[in-house]
């Protein structure tokens, strides 16, 4: 659409998106109580959204029947990343005897894609930059697979949260003031979701309605998936993409397939850890950092000793790495089966200097360096009988690329800037160009998304995840550092400094860059660039190991509600 004004694309790529939205109060101060229950729990970034979950589990739903109406509920009351229009990937560990599953409803990219369709002057925000949505098909095979009530009961609270409205809290009423300011280039969003469709500005106990979500919504809850990529869902949207000029077309939504996929498993310390695999990098890159990690006594040191954070760090800027390297979705690319090995990880932490840092260009000499020229939203579940849920989904940036389909009510996501847009352009700024993760029609493009399950001896310990673009694995690193090399409890661990080194740009951020002032001053002496930055939302429920309670810890870096019975 003529006249609009973004950042362009490698200038947000330059940055980690979403190290927390601008409302975010300060990571540390909120002090909240962890919420402790028995029978199940949800944490979600939305108040309403998880309410609507906990009480489906004390309808006797269980975890999936749960996570299903969380999200559901979240493309309402969380629209900035809850999502009919996006995608994810949720992990579902069903105890017992049961194997963990993946469920991958990450977005393709359209039949008409090809590797060059992006120019430097695209932002990322036009309609050529949505990928196929497979939110409703992802959400639909996990109730098929594991939901216990019927599907029309965990899509109808949503439908009512977008009939009857809901009051807004104030880090929602910041948000959407926040984008309907900032998008005066997309009049439908304004419309939906500003007040007075735009003129005016939204404050807590406001009540936000949405109808034509509410119809949207209800032509699922009464034809499942056939509801969204089938008949008039389908038309609006075709005729949105259409109208801006997008590649998508109906066919594109009728191929859709959500997969059931294998978790990626590792061994740390003793624990079962699960985690997505390609198309998302967050299970390889967290375990194979785990696999490192496990050849050093953390707990020896310190958790904020100099030492530990320089192994973690090394240990991110290796992975990361490997991430550029070799990942992209496994049904294209061959993905190394050695990433994830025990020996593999011993050669990598024996290149650790223990006095210096490694330059992230000495890690990459394949990898030709070219000269200069998003948001998410996870929550997690478990229910009375051990079932545990971890999911994440989004639109990729806050609010996806702006566009909402008139007359449905949602929005769209920006996916396709998640592929590699220029092929062997890698840049020191954090530009990747690598092969594995290049545009291909049908392909899935790579994620950072990391729905995490820990286990001992079969049983649920945490259950946790993140968004923040290429953060978010470090950000789960970090969660499950603290518990099991530092014993944190779930609210400790949730509000502890975290720490991103990407590879690319060779830098550290640091949530604790003012409370280790002596650490930090060691760091840069040993070669770091140190800055700061608020990074994730990792909504955690933890089992304690003591007396079986669920402990529930919202991250109040942006919001959120840790909802239990």
């Amino acid at each position: 659409m003529p006249g609009r004004r973004v950042p362009p694309l490698l200038c947000r790529l330059c940055v980690p998106a979403c190290f927390g939205l601008a409302f975010a109060p300060s990571p540390w101060a909120a002090g909240a109580e962890a919420a402790k229950e028995r029978h199940g729990m949800v944490v979600a970034v939305s108040p309403p959204a998880a309410d609507v979950g906990r009480d489906i589990l004390k309808a006797g739903g269980n975890a999936v029947d749960a996570t299903v109406a969380t999200a559901f509920a979240e493309a309402v009351t969380w629209p900035a990343a809850g999502n009919l229009g996006g995608g994810g990937f949720m992990l579902i560990y069903p105890g017992g005897k049961a194997e963990p599953v993946v469920i991958d409803y990450r977005e393709t990219a359209p039949a008409a894609a090809t590797t060059t369709m992006f120019t430097r002057k695209d932002d990322g925000y036009s309609a050529k930059s949505v990928g196929v949505p497979g939110t409703v098909a992802g959400l639909a095979l996990a109730h098929t697979r594991f939901g216990k009530l019927p599907w029309k009961d965990v899509v109808t609270p949503a439908v009512k949260l977008a009939e009857d409205g809901f009051a807004i809290d104030e880090a929602l009423a910041s948000s959407l003031n926040g984008v309907v300011a900032s998008s005066e280039a997309f009049p439908e969003l304004r419309r939906v979701l500003g007040k007075d469709g735009g003129k005016g500005r939204w404050r807590a106990g406001d009540r936000l309605t949405q109808p034509d979500l509410a119809k949207t919504l209800r032509r699922i809850a009464d034809d499942g998936p056939a509801g969204f990529y089938t008949g008039e869902t389908a038309d609006l949207l075709a005729t949105e993409m259409k109208a801006e000029g997008g590649i998508l077309t109906k066919e594109d939504l009728v191929s859709y397939k959500a997969k059931e996929r294998a978790p990626v498993h590792g061994v740390y310390r003793g624990y079962d850890v699960y985690a997505p695999p390609p198309p998302s990098s967050g299970g390889i890159c967290l375990v194979e950092m785990l696999n490192v990690l496990e050849n050093f006594d953390l707990r020896k040191h310190g958790r904020w000793s100099p030492e530990t954070l320089h192994l973690m760090i090394e240990t991110m800027r290796r992975a990361y790495c490997d991430r550029a390297r070799y990942l992209g979705d496994s049904d294209f690319v061959k993905v190394p089966d050695f990433l994830t090995s025990k020996d593999y990880a011993k050669k990598l932490a024996d290149s650790i200097d223990p006095d210096r840092a490694t330059p992230s260009a000495d890690l990459a000499k394949d990898i030709p360096l070219t000269a200069e020229g998003g948001d998410t939203t996870h929550f997690s579940v478990i229910d009375g009988d051990g079932m545990a849920v971890s999911n994440t989904y989004t639109l990729e940036q806050l609010y996806g690329c702006k566009i909402m389909v008139k007359g449905a009510g949602f929005l769209l996501n920006n996916e396709m800037t998640d592929f590699n847009w220029f092929p062997g352009e890698t840049t020191a700024k954090g530009q990747i160009g690598t092969e594995p993760n290049l545009i291909a029609p049908g392909k899935r493009m790579l994620s950072s998304q990391c729905p995490t399950v820990v286990a001992k001896d079969g049983k649920v310990v945490l259950v946790t995840g993140s968004p923040g673009s290429r953060t978010i694995i470090n950000t789960v690193l970090c969660v499950v550092v603290n518990v099991i090399d530092f014993d944190m409890d779930a609210r400790a661990a949730v509000d502890a400094p975290r720490l991103h080194h990407p590879w690319f740009p060779d830098e550290v951020r640091f949530e604790g860059l003012n409370q280790y002032p002596d650490a930090v001053k060691r760091l840069r002496e040993m070669g770091y660039v140190v800055v700061t930055g608020k990074q994730g939302d990792a909504h955690t429920i933890w089992v304690d190991p003591k007396t079986g309670a669920f402990v529930g810890a919202e991250d109040r870096r942006v919001d959120g509600k840790a909802a239990g019975y």
